[in-house]
C-alpha cells in the first residue's frame, strides 16, 4: 500500500540537485547512456560493439568432478585514468545496475554537507556508511555510536530485517539465544543511516527519508549524477530491495568511475567531479582504512581485496553479479597511474561465486596481484564446494582472457 505520509521538508533542496522535469530530455538520455564528462571513446569500441549481437562470453565453469555443471558468462571492462577503454571482455557497453555499489558515491552527499564534520565521524564510521556490511557486533556498535551523538534513534531505519545478519556466526548466535534481528544488522543499514544523519543535519524531516523526493535522496541523487558526470534527471533509476535508488549505467561508465573512486583528484576532468575530490578520497581513505566494515572479518571479498593490496585498491560490490574495483597509481605495478574494473556476471551469479572467480583472475591479469597474493585470496579465485567429510566436491574455474582494446580494431 502507498505511504501517507505528508512529506515535512524544512530546507529547500538546491536548484543544481533538483532532477529535470523534461520528458524529453528524459527519454533522450535513457536512449543514449550518458559516460563521465571528459572521457574518450576509443578506436577499438567499433569492434567491440560488434560483438552485441553474440552471446556474452564463458567467464567461468562449476566443474564438478570431470563434469562441466554450469556456466557463468558476463563481461568485463578496464579503462585507465583518463576514462580510455584499455582491456576487456564481452560487451562494456552493456547496461547494469550499480546496486550497492552506488554507496560510495552517494555518500559524498553527507561529506559535502558538513555533516561528516559535525558528527565528527571516524574512517570506521564513515566506511560502515558506504558498506553492505555482515550485521557483525562491530558494524553495530559503530553504527549505535554515532546514532548516540546525533541524537537520533535507530528505530528509524527503514531497511528492514530480511536475511540478516550475513554472518553464519552470529546469525546462529541470535537464534540459540532467541534475539530478532533489528534492521541495524541489515547489510545496507549503514547506507540509510547516512541519509538520516544527512536529514538532521540539514534539518529536514527525518521519519520520511526514504522517499525519493526527500531531500536527501535527492542530494545523494546528484552526488552520484556528477560523480558519473550526467545531470540528476537523466538518471536512469531503480529501486534496490532495501528500499533506496539505485541507478543503471553502461558497465564501461562504472569502471570510470572507479577509476575516478581510486584517484579522485587525478582523475577528474571537470569542475563538477573535481569539485567532489576531497569528500570522494575523505570516502575511499576511510573504506581502504576499515575494509572489516564495508564487509566483514570473515570472506567477504572486498574485505580480503583491500587487505590483501592495502593503500593500493579500493573494492564495492554490488548484487546480480557486479563488482567495481578502483586501482590507486602503483596499484598495477611501479609508475602505473590509476584504473578502474568492473565486472558483471550475467546471470546475476546466485551463489556469489562466479563474480569473485572473475574479478580475482581479471586483477592477476592486470598484474595487479602477486602470485603470493593470489594464493591469500585462494578461495576467491577457485570457489570451492566441499562434502560434510571435507572432501572437495566442485569448483568454480575463470577461464577467459583480457584483450587489450587496441587488438580488436
Amino acid at each position: 500500500m502507498p505511504s501517507t505520509r505528508p512529506p515535512r521538508y524544512h530546507r529547500t533542496v538546491p536548484e543544481a540537485l533538483q532532477p529535470a522535469t523534461s520528458t524529453s530530455a528524459a527519454r533522450s538520455a535513457s536512449k543514449t547512456p550518458g559516460r563521465a564528462a571528459g572521457t574518450r571513446r576509443p578506436a577499438g569500441r567499433r569492434a567491440a560493439r560488434g560483438a552485441k549481437s553474440l552471446p556474452p562470453p564463458v567467464l567461468a565453469e562449476v566443474r564438478r568432478g570431470d563434469i562441466v555443471e554450469s556456466r557463468h558468462r558476463g563481461h568485463v571492462a578496464q579503462v585507465g585514468a583518463d576514462g580510455t577503454l584499455e582491456q576487456g571482455i564481452g560487451d562494456p557497453d552493456v547496461e547494469v545496475t550499480l546496486r550497492s555499489a552506488v554507496k560510495p558515491f552517494a555518500l559524498v552527499a553527507l561529506v559535502e554537507s558538513g555533516a561528516a564534520d559535525d558528527l565528527r565521524l571516524s574512517p570506521a564510521e564513515l566506511a560502515v556508511m558506504a558498506a553492505s556490511h555482515n550485521g557483525e557486533d562491530m558494524h553495530v556498535r559503530t553504527l549505535q555510536a554515532v546514532f548516540r551523538r546525533a541524537g537520533v534513534s535507530q528505530a528509524l531505519l527503514t531497511c528492514g530485517t530480511a536475511g540478516m545478519p550475513l554472518d553464519p556466526v552470529t546469525a546462529a548466535r541470535l537464534a540459540r539465544d532467541g534475539e530478532m534481528p533489528g534492521p541495524i544488522r541489515h547489510m545496507c543499514s549503514g547506507f540509510h543511516a547516512a541519509s538520516i544523519l544527512l536529514s538532521r543535519y540539514s534539518d529536514w524531516s527525518v521519519e520520511d527519508y526514504d522517499r525519493p523526493e526527500h531531500p536527501s535522496q535527492v542530494a545523494s541523487r546528484g552526488a552520484v549524477a556528477r560523480a558519473f558526470g550526467q545531470r540528476p534527471g537523466a538518471l536512469r533509476t531503480a529501486i534496490d530491495d532495501c528500499g533506496l535508488a539505485t541507478f543503471a549505467f553502461p558497465l564501461v561508465d562504472i569502471a570510470r568511475a572507479f577509476a575516478f573512486l581510486a584517484d579522485p583528484a587525478g582523475v577528474a576532468p571537470d569542475p563538477a567531479r573535481s569539485a567532489m575530490a576531497p569528500a570522494l578520497s575523505r570516502i575511499r581513505d576511510a573504506m581502504m582504512a576499515s575494509p572489516e566494515m564495508i564487509g566483514g572479518n570473515g570472506q567477504v571479498l572486498d574485505t580480503r581485496l583491500m587487505r590483501t593490496k592495502p593503500g593500493q585498491l579500493v573494492a564495492k560490490g554490488g548484487a546480480e553479479g557486479l563488482r567495481g574495483v578502483g586501482l590507486l597509481p602503483g596499484g598495477r605495478g611501479d609508475d602505473t597511474g590509476s584504473a578502474g574494473v568492473a565486472v558483471r556476471i550475467e546471470d546475476g551469479d546466485g551463489f556469489a561465486r562466479a563474480a569473485r572467480a572473475v574479478t580475482v583472475e581479471a586483477l592477476r591479469q592486470l598484474g595487479v596481484l602477486s602470485e603470493q597474493e593470489l594464493r591469500a585470496l585462494g578461495s576467491h579465485h577457485r570457489p570451492e564446494v566441499r562434502s560434510a567429510a571435507g572432501a572437495l566436491v566442485a569448483q568454480t574455474v575463470p577461464g577467459f582472457m583480457l584483450a587489450p582494446i587496441s587488438e580488436l580494431v
